[in-house]
C-alpha cells in the first residue's frame, strides 16, 4: 500500500480542476431555467443547487462504478492515463465555457479516458461494455429528454387551458422551485458521481486505497467533490445559465417546470441503472421539446446549432487531447 506521492497529488489536483470546470459548465444546467424565469435569484438558485447536488452525489454509486471500472482495461489505467484525461477535459470545457456553450463532462470524460487508454494500451484497451452504456445514455439524454419535456408541457397546456395567466404563473412559480431541486439532485446522482469515481480510481492506482472486489467511494471524496463542483458553479455558471435559459428559448415558470421535471426524471432512471448520461444533453433537449410544443420558431435554432456542434466535437477533441497528452508522457518516460 502506497502513500500520497507528488505524482498522485498532481493527478488528484487535476481531477478536482475537472470537477471545478464541471461545476462551471455542466452543473448550471440544473438551475438555468429557474434563474431565467426569475423564480429564484442566482444566489438562491446556486445555494439550492449546491445542497441538492450534494444529496444526489451521496444517493448512490452505480454511475461512479461504471466510470471507475467500465471503459478501459485496468492494466492500462495508471496515473498518467487519468492525468491526461483530466487535462483534456479542463482544456476543452474551458474553451467551450469561454463561448458560453454548455458541454457534456460525461462525454468528455469517457472520450478522454478512452483516448489516453489507446495511447498506453492500443485498441485492446477499450471495454465495449462501458461504451454500450454511453450509447444507451445518448438515447436517454436525447430522445427521453425531448419527449418528456414535450409531453409534460402539452399536459400542462391542457390541464390549465381555462386558468388565468396570473394563476398559472403563481402556481408554477412555486412548483418550479421543487422541479429545480429535483433537477439539481438528479445532476448530483449522475454527473456528480463521475468525478468522485475518477478521484477514487486515482487513489486506488496510487496505492492509497487497497484494490478490492468492490469499488467503494470514501465519504470524504463525496464531500470534497461536491464542494469543488459547487464552487465552480458559483464562480462561472452564469454564462451557461444565459445560453440555456435565455438565449435558446424564452421561458415562463411552467415551461421551466416541464423542462426540469422531464429531464430530471430521465436522468434519475439512468442513474439507478448505472448509465452515465449527459445532463447537458438531457436538459437541453427537454427545453427544446418544451419550446417546440409552442411552435418550432419559438426555439432559437441558431443557438441550438452552436450547442449541438459543441456536443459533436466533444468526443473526437477530448479523445485526441487525451491520447496526445498520454502519448507525450509515455514518450518522455513519465509515469
Amino acid at each position: 500500500m502506497g502513500g500520497f506521492t507528488p505524482e498522485l497529488a498532481v493527478v488528484l489536483a487535476l481531477v478536482l480542476a475537472a470537477e471545478f470546470v464541471n461545476g462551471a459548465t455542466d452543473a448550471p444546467n440544473s438551475i438555468a431555467t429557474v434563474v431565467s424565469t426569475r423564480v429564484l435569484s442566482p444566489l438562491a438558485a446556486v445555494s439550492m443547487a449546491t445542497l441538492f447536488n450534494s444529496l444526489g452525489v451521496m444517493s448512490g454509486t452505480a454511475v461512479a462504478i461504471t466510470i471507475g471500472k467500465g471503459f478501459v482495461q485496468h492494466q492500462v489505467i495508471d496515473l498518467r492515463t487519468i492525468g491526461a484525461a483530466m487535462i483534456a477535459i479542463v482544456l476543452w470545457s474551458s474553451l467551450a465555457w469561454r463561448f458560453g456553450l454548455p458541454t457534456s463532462e460525461s462525454h468528455a470524460l469517457v472520450a478522454s479516458l478512452t483516448g489516453a487508454g489507446f495511447a498506453v494500451g492500443g485498441r485492446g484497451a477499450l471495454l465495449w461494455s462501458g461504451w454500450e452504456k454511453v450509447l444507451l445514455g445518448l438515447v436517454f439524454s436525447t430522445f427521453l429528454g425531448f419527449g418528456a419535456g414535450l409531453l409534460l408541457i402539452i399536459g400542462i397546456y391542457w390541464a390549465f387551458r381555462q386558468a388565468a395567466p396570473r394563476t398559472v404563473k403563481r402556481v408554477f412559480g412555486k412548483l418550479q422551485v421543487l422541479s429545480a431541486a429535483f433537477m439539481a439532485f438528479s445532476h448530483g446522482s449522475n454527473d456528480g458521481q463521475k468525478f468522485m469515481g475518477v478521484f477514487t480510481l486515482a487513489l486506488i492506482v496510487g496505492g492509497v486505497i487497497p484494490a478490492g472486489k468492490e469499488f467503494h467511494i470514501p465519504w470524504w471524496v463525496m464531500v470534497l467533490c461536491s464542494l469543488i463542483m459547487a464552487i465552480g458553479t458559483m464562480a462561472g455558471g452564469w454564462r451557461i445559465v444565459k445560453t440555456m435559459g435565455i438565449r435558446m428559448v424564452k421561458l415562463e415558470p411552467y415551461h421551466g417546470f416541464a423542462a426540469e421535471t422531464g429531464a430530471a426524471a430521465a436522468i434519475e432512471i439512468a442513474s439507478r441503472l448505472g448509465i452515465p448520461v449527459s445532463t447537458t444533453h438531457t436538459i437541453n433537449t427537454s427545453i427544446m421539446g418544451v419550446g417546440a410544443a409552442r411552435k418550432l420558431s419559438a426555439v432559437r435554432w441558431g443557438v441550438v446549432s452552436e450547442v449541438v456542434s459543441a456536443w459533436i466535437l466533444t468526443f473526437p477533441v477530448c479523445a485526441l487531447i487525451g491520447w496526445a497528452v498520454a502519448f507525450l508522457t509515455l514518450s518522455l518516460g513519465m509515469r
